[in-house]
């Protein structure tokens, strides 16, 4: 492998999979969607701009104009997107047609229950499709109870992860959307008297017999056992196709971020600390925190879990 090639290797690794198809994407909607050239101008930003002020939201637009903002910069062109015309159209824009950000429906504990019964009966009375039913449980399970994103759990792999006896489950995700820079992170698992994501992963890598690799995959109409793991957005389908299957109205309105909201809720009616909970999270800024839990003061309290 010559040197350019390394580079380039490198460089790629450097920038996240899902920001390289958000600015492919993009770009695209610029130039095909659009129509506009490429390198811009100011002025062709701000024409971009005011066209889908009212069609689209303030952050898709935020987004995008980043994203030709990159475009020109590895490009080696100066970057249109800094002019003071540009920065005036998106501070226009804001002003003129504020949306309110879209948030998930917080999966509370009752309704998990509800979905983790219906996938123990599966698991018992439909024999063919056990092993998917055994891997919804520790998916879901694992996301709820470790606010885990959709890519954090499709990125969980078995050699990573150990359990002790009596004391949980440790993990290692070597990099996630909070962890700038891939450093790597080391999680710990509870192990519960009810609901217990380290049971459920024990069953599932029992039942799939796997030894290494992603820990989440696809299964196929004859239970073969993908070598790939489920796509980050295959969670949201399979999360409301289980919450249909369990009885539980409106699953549209749920989304995989609804796990993370989901033990956030779960975590401030119990009293945890903010401090706390951003660590356990994995929250940064005290904005991303907020935005989760001043929202969640007056539901009913849920009954604590205690840990074995």
């Amino acid at each position: 492998m010559s040197n350019s090639t390394k580079i380039d290797q490198y460089v790629k690794a450097a920038t996240r999979d899902n920001t390289r198809r958000s600015y492919r994407s993009a770009v695209e909607h610029y130039e095909v969607t659009w129509g506009g050239f490429l390198p811009a101008t100011a002025n062709n930003i701000a024409d971009y701009l005011a066209n889908y002020a009212k069609s689209q939201t303030f952050n898709t637009l935020k987004q995008r104009t980043a994203a030709l903002a990159q475009w020109h910069i590895e490009q080696g062109f100066p970057d249109p997107t800094k002019s003071s015309l540009v920065k005036k159209v998106l501070k226009g824009i804001r002003e003129l047609h504020p949306s309110p950000p879209k948030q998930a429906k917080p999966l509370q504990l009752e309704i998990l229950s509800q979905v983790v019964d219906y996938l123990e009966r599966a698991v018992v009375q439909s024999s063919p499709n056990a092993l998917r039913h055994s891997r919804d449980k520790a998916l879901i399970l694992m996301g709820f109870w470790r606010g885990f994103r959709s890519e954090e759990l499709c990125r969980l792999s078995v050699e990573y992860i150990d359990i002790t006896a009596n004391e949980g489950l440790t993990l290692y995700l070597p990099r996630s959307k909070g962890d700038r820079q891939s450093v790597g992170k080391t999680y710990h698992v509870p192990e519960l008297a009810q609901l217990c994501p380290v049971k459920a992963y024990h069953d599932w890598i029992s039942r799939s017999q796997l030894k290494s690799g992603p820990v989440f995959r696809g299964i196929n109409r004859w239970n073969q056992i993908g070598v790939n793991p489920l796509h980050k957005n295959s969670i949201i389908p399979l999360l409301r196709s289980l919450l249909r299957k369990a009885g539980i109205e409106t699953p549209s309105q749920y989304s995989s971020h609804s796990l993370r909201r989901g033990f956030a809720t779960w975590a401030s009616v119990n009293n945890w600390d903010l401090k706390t909970l951003m660590e356990y999270v994995g929250w940064h800024d005290l904005k991303s925190a907020t935005a989760y839990i001043e929202a969640n003061q007056h539901r009913k309290l849920f009954k604590m879990i205690k840990t074995t």
